[in-house]
């Protein structure tokens, strides 16, 4: 966790050399640029002052994942709340076939996390994996509720998404019942078309409950 500069501090900083500089240069503006990300998207459903931005920032920690790296593993106890301010996972079970069932896909602005596992302290069933390299800001549940208490207006803001991942959950519920496999796909096109270019065509297949072939057949406009 990175500290406030003091004045002299400063004058220490900028006394070092050339490429110690740029290196402390680099970590904090990365630093900055992750929590810009997380209060970018805190914006969009409320509003927080800037001293509330300060408070929330002393109970994160900055961890980096590099591609295929696991986050969480099923069967561990799932201790951090993840912010993605850089990168792309996948959630996901595997039967007892060994296959892979993907549930969700998160990058830039999403949370993710075993949320039954770490609001519960128990085994989770979720896998995290890295699809991309990856930067979080991660937070305990400790600090989590330390953080309601000293941030209330988050409580409000946490009730918010937790709101729309139901209403998200019932839409995709219902589409796996109502729709065809080309409507499944064209929806991921029409509402996300930056992941098509990010996410291999197999997990996309896994995503949507889908046949890769049949992927490949959407994609050549032939009916599935």
């Amino acid at each position: 966790m990175l500290h406030k500069l003091s004045g002299t501090d400063i004058f220490r900083f900028f006394d070092l050399g050339d490429p110690l500089r740029k290196f402390v240069a680099g970590h904090l503006y990365k630093y900055k640029r992750m929590f810009d990300t997380l209060f970018f998207h805190i914006a969009a459903k409320i509003s927080l002052p800037d001293p509330e931005k300060e408070t929330i920032k002393t109970f994160f920690t900055q961890r980096k994942f590099k591609r295929k790296q696991f986050l969480l593993q099923e069967g561990e106890t799932c201790r951090q709340l993840s912010f993605i301010s850089k990168g792309l996972i996948k959630s996901y079970n595997v039967d007892d076939n060994g296959e892979d069932h993907i549930n969700l896909f998160g990058w830039e602005g999403w949370w993710v996390s075993d949320f039954y596992s770490f609001l519960s302290a128990t085994p989770g069933q979720l896998n995290i994996e890295a699809i991309e390299d990856t930067e979080v800001l991660q937070i305990t549940l400790a600090d989590y509720e330390a953080m309601l208490i000293k941030v209330p207006v988050m409580e409000r803001y946490f009730r918010i998404l937790y709101q729309n991942s139901i209403v998200t959950k019932e839409r995709r519920l219902m589409s796996s019942i109502t729709h065809t496999a080309e409507e499944k796909y064209r929806h991921l096109l029409q509402h996300h078309p930056e992941l098509i270019q990010r996410i291999p065509q197999t997990l996309i297949a896994s995503y949507l409950g889908l046949a890769p072939e049949t992927i490949s057949r959407i994609k050549r406009n032939k009916t599935p």
